[in-house]
């Protein structure tokens, strides 16, 4: 099962690559593993990736270091073995590297960040008592990568897979190989950092009785703020051509992963329409408070993250193309509202959406992300419009202090 799921991934991968897919590559990388977890979940669990074994190993969620091996093993075999079909079915293969421009740094933190968001959605949707039983889960855990792969697949590559970037790298050994180790190191530490963070917002798995907190809802909503807004940035400014598709993705999978936790707002307007809803989703005021300064903090945070992995590039919050303040303010209200309205449809009547919350939510930024995207931007969201605004503010005032020097 582990050796067909990675042959299959890392077979599309190369496939769409040669291929010269374009725009369409990475939602194919994504439904390839998307399929292949519905096809085999219930046979192996279907992790695909020495990563998610690792992560799951730490977490409490396999049987054993030993089992853990012979997946991962699997995985790696499987994946090297794809890279030479792709490579005997082209004539050809390609390096795994940093695109152009960028270093290992840039590459370092695409690949822990997002191989973070990858093995943190696994651990959440699908080995959680809170959402036993869901039928989201492939789709959560594949479209990562549509979140990932247009986000930072220009700056790494996008494998977030160690078993990805030993199939890519050892069949082009012809004409360099060596970042695969690299690589794996920095997927390791995103696979670390996922099981810890796991623990952090799920106590209950470890301490029966215990429950989250204010605290706990807290860092799940600056997490799924900040995948969020991070998304948004990294595909602006490397000039994606399905921005959008991306974003939503990204919010999806966090909505499916931190839904059970705090209700995966990610947005104050999302969370001041909850509380003036008054269905009792929270316990006051004070909560929405917390949870509006932790989302704008995590949006700050996350544009101060991708205006660093673009070397001080940033773009600014302002009227797209001739359209002015007015058109603006209609775009954003009437969008933030389908928003807004969809949330409270789908996550908090008395029956609420069980699988497809998430995928709702998540398409009211597909829908207004290409409706209104050049007339406002689509922000549709105060903790993407200040992280926004701000990592621009702050850079180009750096700048000037700078050049005043």
């Amino acid at each position: 099962s582990e050796f067909t799921g990675t042959y299959l991934l890392v077979f599309t991968v190369g496939c769409n690559v040669l291929g010269g897919a374009g725009v369409w590559a990475a939602t194919s990388i994504a439904c390839v593993l998307m399929v292949s977890i519905y096809a085999l979940g219930g046979v192996s669990g279907a992790h695909f990736n020495p990563a998610v074994t690792v992560t799951l190993q730490l977490a409490g969620k396999t049987s054993s270091w030993g089992t853990a091996g012979a997946y991962i093993g699997a995985q790696l075999l499987g994946g090297i073995l794809a890279g030479f079909s792709y490579f005997a079915l082209y004539g050809k293969a390609f390096n795994l590297e940093p695109g152009p421009g960028f270093g290992w740094w840039e590459a370092c933190l695409i690949e822990v960040l997002y191989t973070f968001m990858l093995c943190f959605v696994v651990l959440n949707v699908a080995a959680t008592k809170a959402t036993e039983g869901n039928q989201y889960y492939g789709l959560a855990i594949g479209f990562v990568i549509v979140a990932g792969g247009y986000a930072g697949g220009g700056i790494s590559g996008g494998a977030f897979n160690p078993a990805v970037a030993f199939g890519i790298d050892v069949p082009s050994a012809g004409i360099g190989f060596g970042w695969s180790f690299a690589y794996l190191a920095y997927e390791l530490i995103g696979s670390a950092l996922a099981a810890g963070l796991y623990r952090v917002v799920h106590p209950e798995e470890y301490s029966p009785g215990a429950t989250a907190g204010l605290g706990v809802k807290c860092v799940s909503e600056f997490l799924g703020t900040f995948f969020l807004v991070l998304t948004v940035g990294l595909n602006v400014l490397g000039g994606s051509k399905a921005a959008a598709w991306s974003i939503a993705a990204s919010l999806m999978c966090m909505i499916y992963a931190l839904g059970s936790v705090s209700g995966a707002h990610f947005n104050p307007a999302v969370t001041l329409a909850i509380f003036l809803s008054g269905r009792g989703k929270m316990s006051g005021a004070a909560e929405m408070g917390a949870y509006m300064a932790t989302q704008i903090v995590a949006g700050i945070i996350a544009a101060f993250t991708y205006v660093a992995i673009f070397k001080g590039k940033t773009f600014p919050l302002q009227a797209q193309g001739d359209h002015n303040h007015g058109a603006v303010a209609m775009a954003e209200i009437v969008f933030t509202f389908v928003l807004c309205f969809v949330v409270l449809s789908v996550a908090t009547t008395k029956d609420p959406s069980k699988d497809m919350f998430g995928l709702a939510i998540a398409s009211c930024v597909t829908v207004g992300g290409n409706a209104i995207g050049g007339i406002s931007g689509g922000s549709l969201n105060p903790a993407v419009s200040f992280g926004i605004d701000i990592g621009s503010a702050w850079i180009n005032r750096s700048e000037e202090r700078r050049v005043g020097k």
